[in-house]
C-alpha cells in the first residue's frame, strides 16, 4: 500500500473527503517525522515502535579508489514490529491473530 492508497482507504472507510483524508495522513506522517527528528521514540501499542539509532563516525574506505574516507556520525530511524503485528502476519487465519489492531 502506498500513500495514495492509504488516503483512498481512509476516504472510503470514514466518508471523509479526499482533502480531509489527505490532511489526516499528512498530519500523521508529519507528526511521526517531527518526533523522530527530536530523537524521541514513538510507540503504537500492538502495532510497532519507531526509534532513532545513533552511530558514531568512523574511517572507512572508498571501494573504488581504496582511499580512506571519514564517515560522519549519523542518526537513522528504525521500525520494530509489535507482538500483535508479528502474530497477525505470521498466523493470519488463526485465533492468535483474531483481535484487531486498535
Amino acid at each position: 500500500m502506498n500513500k495514495l492508497e492509504l488516503i483512498q482507504a481512509i476516504k472510503d472507510r470514514t466518508g471523509l473527503t479526499k482533502q480531509e483524508s489527505t490532511d489526516m495522513v499528512k498530519l500523521f506522517f508529519d507528526s511521526l517525522t517531527e518526533t523522530m527528528v527530536k530523537g524521541d521514540r514513538i510507540e503504537i501499542r500492538g502495532l510497532c515502535s519507531f526509534f532513532i539509532k545513533k552511530y558514531d563516525g568512523y574511517t572507512g574506505r572508498n571501494p573504488k579508489t581504496g582511499k580512506k574516507v571519514k564517515v560522519p556520525a549519523k542518526r537513522l530511524p528504525f521500525f520494530k514490529p509489535g507482538k500483535e503485528l508479528k502474530e497477525r502476519v505470521d498466523y493470519p487465519n488463526s485465533k492468535r491473530s483474531s483481535h484487531k489492531l486498535k
